[in-house]
């Protein structure tokens, strides 16, 4: 099954092993997620972050949680 989610951002870490995507859902909420790849293994990248199942009114909203949730988020965004 394809996934409905829509990503609105993405942003990766400074060695681009994880990533933090903020996504639309058709029901007009925003979410986020916490991602992982490993070189080693061909699947992509993996949920880790166990977030994926918030609720926010707005992408902004989303994106506040992800920085306070995302240790490494907030060395790569501008304040």
């Amino acid at each position: 099954m394809a996934h409905v989610n829509k990503v609105m951002q993405s942003f990766n870490d400074v060695d681009g092993l994880r990533c933090v995507d903020i996504f639309s859902r058709p029901d007009a909420s925003f979410g986020f997620e916490e991602y992982r790849r490993d070189a080693e293994d061909p699947r992509g990248w993996a949920a880790i972050g166990g977030h994926g199942c918030a609720r926010f009114a707005t992408a902004e909203a989303a994106l506040v949680t992800a920085r306070e949730r995302v240790a490494w988020l907030v060395s790569v965004l501008p304040a």
